[in-house]
């Protein structure tokens, strides 16, 4: 615990001293929250429009923090010598990557906090408690298959591509997941393809767990395929990477 608490400290201090990263993740849902439910009465007056939204910018809070902290992060780290000497010593990769997710929670946290500040206190979403611990948990089961994303792009990529691979995969998922814009106002077509997404998957299973709406049948199994394809690509790089370096 301590080896982890140690990590946990360095990882932190160094995207502290990046701020631009920390407004990022904070602002960018915040943002999107106010300028596009806040001033609308038919979404923010409408409790469950509004508690489906606050779920939709969640989630992208959640997987803007998968690709950064998890993608471009571990790519930052392999281009500076400490990364390699640290693989090197005999206590395991354990502390480490214990030490990037609780980061990545912590960061996850720093962006959701004044969304759903924001949405308690300027829209009319609301959730009871049971709610409340189901859509947290909703929230974490949806970022695995983003986890595992970030980490294969950070492994898979040096630190000039995995910014652009990053902001290409975060922006088009997110929309074509409904984060931004409600899926049932979609064409058939866009419909059709954003039900195989994991962020359409995890879009409806956090909106499910905090309005009460129906879960579509296919949620889970997207989420679930699309978390074993993701460690699959994650587990190949880190080997491949591991390979390169250390031979």
């Amino acid at each position: 615990m301590r080896l982890v608490a140690l990590h946990t400290r360095y990882i932190a201090l160094e995207t502290l001293r990046v701020p631009i990263a920390i407004v990022g993740t904070v602002m960018f849902p915040l943002l999107s929250f106010l300028f596009f439910v806040v001033p609308f009465d038919a979404v923010a007056g409408d409790p469950v429009a509004a508690t489906a939204a606050a779920a939709q910018l969640s989630l992208f809070a959640v997987f803007s923090v998968c690709l950064f902290q998890f993608g471009v992060g571990v790519a930052d780290d392999r281009a500076t010598p400490w990364d390699p000497y640290v693989r090197t010593l005999p206590v395991g990769a354990g502390p480490r990557i214990a030490a990037r997710l609780l980061n990545g929670v912590l960061f996850a946290v720093l962006g959701l906090i004044p969304l759903l500040l924001t949405a308690a206190l300027f829209t009319e979403a609301r959730v009871t408690p049971a709610q409340a611990v189901l859509g947290l948990g909703a929230l974490a089961l949806a970022g695995v298959p983003l986890l595992f994303m970030g980490v294969a792009v950070g492994y898979s990529l040096p630190v000039k591509a995995a910014i652009p691979v990053a902001q290409v995969l975060l922006f088009p998922l997110a929309f074509g997941g409904g984060l931004f814009i409600p899926p049932e106002t979609f064409p058939g077509w866009l419909d059709l393809v954003s039900q195989g997404l994991p962020t359409r998957a995890g879009r409806d299973l956090v909106v499910a767990a905090t309005t009460g709406a129906d879960l579509s049948s296919s949620a889970l199994p997207v989420l679930l395929a699309w978390a074993v394809i993701a460690a699959g690509i994650a587990v190949w790089a880190y080997r491949r990477d591991e390979g390169r370096r250390f031979r």
